[in-house]
């Protein structure tokens, strides 16, 4: 089974949430996609993605996962 799951920075830029993705990326059992912003509305302020996908496999486990969260975690703190 597979879980997905919506992760959000507001306002963080294009290639820092590409940053993000490649680290997800090596982390065993999560696919990560780039979720497109969907406003029609142009707001520089307002990062041109809207947050990302994040997919656990049945082969992510328990390590997975807290590996996950400290990557999260580096970057909300930054």
């Amino acid at each position: 089974m597979e879980i997905k799951e919506k992760i959000e920075f507001p306002g963080l830029p294009l290639a820092v949430y590409r940053e993000i993705a490649a680290h997800l990326r090596q982390v065993e059992g999560v696919e990560v996609d780039l979720i497109p912003q969907s406003s029609q509305q142009f707001d520089y302020n307002q990062s041109q993605i809207d947050g990302l996908s994040i997919s656990w496999t049945a082969n992510s486990g328990l390590e997975s996962r807290q590996r996950v969260n400290q990557i999260l975690a580096y970057y909300q703190n930054r």
